[in-house]
């Protein structure tokens, strides 16, 4: 989580929402590491789990990622969730709830669907404390 953090950090120097993803390979190594960038992409899905999945299959070869667990700073939205579900994904590790826009344990609860082909393992509040500052400090210079 200490990398994803690093990636959320550096979203928000670029102005963009402060979230980090990493994607680990079943046997430790690091896949792909990424922070938001819809702003500088002009791209919606530029999620930083979006971004992560696609490189790590780009990495592999591979369009998915069996064995491999995925770190977020925020709980994935649900267009991220559907992302993680599509990609096969083995666990999922998140920091922060989204409340406002979350798709695990708030809102449509994607993994709950009978479409959610594949439902990882998935384990919250990894560092929430950090994750969770980090998004506050971010907003409060916006408003």
């Amino acid at each position: 989580m200490a990398i994803a953090l690093e990636e959320a950090r550096a979203a928000a120097a670029r102005g963009e929402v402060p979230v980090g993803a990493v994607l680990i390979a079943p046997d430790g190594s690091l896949l792909a590491r990424a922070g938001n960038r819809t702003r500088e992409l002009s791209d919606p899905t530029a999620h930083a789990e979006i971004l992560a999945i696609r490189a790590a299959c780009a990495a592999t070869g591979q369009e998915r990622l069996p064995g491999c667990d995925l770190y977020v700073t925020l709980e994935p939205c649900p267009m991220c969730a559907t992302a993680i579900s599509a990609a096969r994904i083995a666990r999922l590790y998140y920091g922060a709830a989204d409340p406002k826009s979350g798709g695990l344990n708030q809102g449509p609860r994607i993994f709950t669907h009978a479409q959610a082909h594949h439902v990882p393992e998935v384990y919250d509040g990894i560092d929430a404390a950090s994750s969770e500052a980090l998004l506050k400090s971010f907003f409060a210079t916006l408003r």
